[in-house]
């Protein structure tokens, strides 16, 4: 299981990505929709996994 920075980290990168995907799509850019939905998804687990660990579950 990975520790609360490295979940962190990573949060924030794929945040990034995530804007980084939606500057393409409003430009026309953007080659696979589908990325957008998997990176959506990739967000919210490492939300629920965040949560988790705070709840101490």
């Amino acid at each position: 299981m990975k520790h609360t920075t490295d979940l962190k980290q990573l949060l924030e990168d794929l945040l990034e990505e995530q804007f980084k995907l939606k500057m393409q799509a409003a430009t026309g850019q953007l080659a696979k929709s589908s990325e957008f939905k998997k990176v959506r998804k990739d967000i919210a687990r490492i939300k629920t996994i965040m949560n988790e660990k705070q709840n101490n579950v």
